[in-house]
């Protein structure tokens, strides 16, 4: 009988007492873990925000939603680097250098640098472009994209050859022809005779390779719909068997 009453004792501490008198750390823990929810809601939807506004083209509902969230994180590289976006399609180059450069000092990548190069590409400040392309470049090196945007730095310059090295640096990544024609563009700007005739012979190659490649391509699917055909073919009508033909 005592043991009884024992448990039940027990068991009306733990449902009425216990969550009042629960110890410090465990309901400092809870209210941790609470407002750690609230604030990760919070920002999930201020980034909602942020990006369909961007997308919408409504810059000030989005610039709002990012200074709120640097409001409550100071040290948050994607809203800075996303602020530098927008504000660098406004045309604002100041504050959206400003901003990547933040994004830059936060979080150490490659596409910070990149920004900050186009805006300084977009401004006409082709030496430090150059040098943010190049840095970006040491960080991310199998970006074609990153090679590209060098190579118009480098051009605007006046550097033709190192434009033409970065080119060709992009094209071993993406072997396009839209890269191959950047570089003839160059050759045909310094009216280099020679040069012009070997990239336009590069173009011509490398647009057969591509039609031979895809019209291989595009006869691997046929094949391969007629054998699916044949399958479901077989299923549908099974060839008929000694026993099948006694029968009829």
């Amino acid at each position: 009988m005592l043991g009884i009453t024992l448990i039940l004792v027990l068991c009306l501490y733990i449902v009425f007492l216990y969550p009042i008198r629960k110890p410090i750390e465990v309901r400092e823990a809870e209210e941790k873990a609470e407002r750690s929810d609230k604030y990760n809601n919070q920002m999930k939807r201020l980034w909602d925000v942020a990006q369909t506004s961007m997308k919408d083209r409504k810059p000030l509902r989005a610039e709002k939603a990012l200074l709120t969230i640097l409001k409550f994180d100071e040290k948050n590289a994607a809203a800075y680097n996303r602020l530098g976006i927008l504000y660098a399609k406004e045309q604002n180059y100041d504050e959206a250098i400003e901003c990547f450069e933040i994004a830059q000092s936060l979080d150490n990548n490659a596409s910070s640098l990149h920004n900050v190069g186009l805006i300084y590409l977009e401004t006409g400040a082709y030496e430090k472009a150059a040098m943010a392309f190049e840095q970006a470049i040491e960080l991310e090196e199998d970006v074609p994209a990153r090679h590209i945007a060098l190579s118009k730095a480098y051009e605007k310059m006046g550097q033709r050859k190192k434009a033409i090295e970065s080119l060709e640096n992009a094209f071993n990544l993406d072997h396009s022809t839209a890269t191959l024609r950047l570089i003839l563009a160059i050759y045909e700007d310094a009216e280099d005779v020679e040069k012009i005739e070997e990239t336009t012979a590069r173009i011509e190659k490398k647009i057969t390779e591509d039609n031979a490649r895809r019209e291989a391509e595009a006869m691997m699917k046929r094949q391969k719909a007629r054998r699916v055909v044949k399958k479901s073919q077989k299923i549908m009508y099974p060839p008929k068997t000694n026993k099948t033909r006694k029968v009829l």
